[in-house]
């Protein structure tokens, strides 16, 4: 299991990762080895002492640890914080050809995608788990809710018509045994509860307009924070209106720095960089969670970055950021991780602009939030550069440029994140080339699968999707019968189809491919 709670006792990161191989195994420290290099440390750095390493690098040690001890069951809770985007695609591989079990908790959605074969949800105070990826989770969810909505309304129909008969004949000696017949009717009938509004974030940017094209543009930038240790060598970049711009790359390479000299938070050694006067500018730092006045309630901080806002503007924005009412009262100094990145989000929104420099912004964000976030991103017509380490982020949101950070390098590709996966690729992923290496050897084909089975297939997904039409049938016929049980075991028997559909046709996709 993946502890948050870190304790180290080795007096280097090597021989502190291999305290997870199993003891048979306790000189293989190459495996130790292979492992941390795929998490980010370089080989110079495995003979340092894991006491001070910073927190995401503490959690990188300890996450190595498991993966070493080669369990039954992996147990990980958000195993990605902290990965930068190699890290994460080195996780992502292992996962992936994991023979055991394995059970994992992550807001990137891709990423859940890619490495599982099942996914739960707790949703309304229920677990929903079904074997599919996240689409077949939130569609099922999703049909659960209209069959739902279905037979309540049906039920609360059902429900008015026999009470009108009960308050008109009740009272008549001549109506008097019917009356008692449908109020038993009526009794018997189940009540299911109207579902009540999710409030998730809906959001979009406090949107200055910009009348121009050219909105920033940094020429030949060089930048370092040691004598003779270039971090940042003769970086140029035109942002235009529109633009959506990825910083990418390995932790340590620049990537924060490079926006902070775009923002001119930093000073940069050579080379100019001139903004439009016009350009009104919103900054996101994980940095700038941490000078946050603790001492200040969420209205009172949101309502800093713009004094022009009145009181219930700023309680609006708050609403939005899903602090609404007395929530907005809580102080900075007791809000989580993921809370206070909320308020400094409120604080973008709050602040008018039409420039968005985001470090990070989905870091200690759930997956409805960050939704809500690429949503706003997308309808905002400014344009936004953003540091991330999510492919899920790269893919979703459709970035015309992207700047790749090497050690002490910066280059520029005009192109997706996609595009420049096809076309050039991840350096540190490319293994070099080494003399007497023997090309690999060609796998057979794989046999075909027979018709015949594929048809047995074919039977069963034909027959169970008559089954659930025929009780969607039924059950819309004694919708209104008052036979409550029937009605739940209906429900019952065509959610169980439906599972099953679900892994009949995994299973027929796995014989086509």
């Amino acid at each position: 299991m993946l502890q948050q709670q870190i304790r180290f006792s080795q007096s280097t990161i090597l021989d502190e990762a291999a305290l997870g191989l199993p003891e048979d195994e306790k000189d293989c420290l190459y495996k130790a080895e292979r492992i941390l290099l795929g998490l980010g440390f370089s080989m110079d750095a495995l003979d340092q002492s894991p006491h001070g390493l910073s927190g995401g690098y503490q959690l990188r040690v300890q996450l190595a640890k498991v993966l070493v001890s080669d369990p039954d069951c992996l147990l990980l809770d958000e195993p990605t914080n902290y990965l930068d985007i190699l890290s994460m695609r080195f996780l992502e591989s292992f996962l992936k050809e994991w023979k055991g079990e394995m059970i994992l908790i992550s807001h990137d959605l891709q990423f859940l995608d890619s490495v599982t074969n099942q996914m739960m949800s707790i949703h309304r105070r229920k677990i929903h788990k079904i074997r599919g990826k996240s689409d077949d989770l939130f569609q099922m969810i999703a049909e659960e809710e209209e069959r739902h909505e279905q037979a309540r309304v049906q039920i609360e129909k059902k429900k008015a018509h026999l009470q009108a008969y009960v308050d008109r004949f009740g009272a008549k000696a001549s109506k008097a045994t019917q009356a008692q017949s449908k109020q038993k009717a009526l009794n018997k009938l189940p009540s299911l509860e109207k579902l009540k509004g999710l409030y998730n974030l809906d959001f979009a940017f406090h949107e200055v307009p910009f009348m121009g094209k050219k909105m920033l543009e940094a020429s030949h930038l060089e930048f370092s924070f040691q004598p003779g240790s270039t971090l940042i060598e003769d970086f140029s970049l035109t942002i235009e209106k529109g633009d959506r711009i990825a910083i990418i790359g390995k932790n340590g390479y620049g990537k924060s720095t490079l926006l902070r000299l775009l923002l001119q938070d930093l000073k940069s050694e050579s080379g100019t960089l001139n903004s439009s006067p016009n350009a009104r500018i919103g900054y996101f730092g994980q940095t700038h969670i941490d000078r946050l006045d603790m001492k200040r309630r969420i209205e009172d901080e949101i309502s800093s970055s713009n004094p022009h806002l009145n009181f219930s503007q700023v309680r609006a924005i708050c609403g939005l950021m899903m602090f609404s009412g007395d929530l907005a009262k809580k102080p900075i100094s007791v809000l989580s991780g993921g809370e206070k990145s909320r308020v400094l989000l409120g604080k973008i929104l709050a602040q008018p602009c039409n420039l968005l420099f985001l470090d990070e912004p989905t870091h200690h964000l759930d997956i409805e939030s960050i939704e809500a976030l690429i949503d706003a991103i997308e309808n905002f017509e400014g344009a936004v550069v953003i540091v991330t380490h999510s492919e899920w982020v790269l893919r979703r949101i459709p970035f015309n440029k992207l700047v790749v950070c090497h050690k002490q390098k910066q280059e520029l590709f005009l192109d997706s994140y996609d595009e420049f996966l096809a076309k050039v690729g991840w350096q540190e992923e490319k293994p070099e080339k080494k003399k007497g290496d023997r090309p690999k050897q060609v796998q057979p084909p794989k046999p075909k699968t027979s018709k015949i089975e594929i048809a047995k297939y074919e039977e069963k997904i034909a027959n169970l999707e008559s089954q659930i039409a025929a009780n969607n049938e039924k059950l819309a016929e004694i919708s209104s019968s008052g036979r409550g049980d029937e009605i739940k075991a209906l429900l019952a028997a065509i959610a169980d189809d439906q599972k099953a559909l679900d892994i009949l046709y995994e299973k027929l996709g796995d014989l086509y491919a």
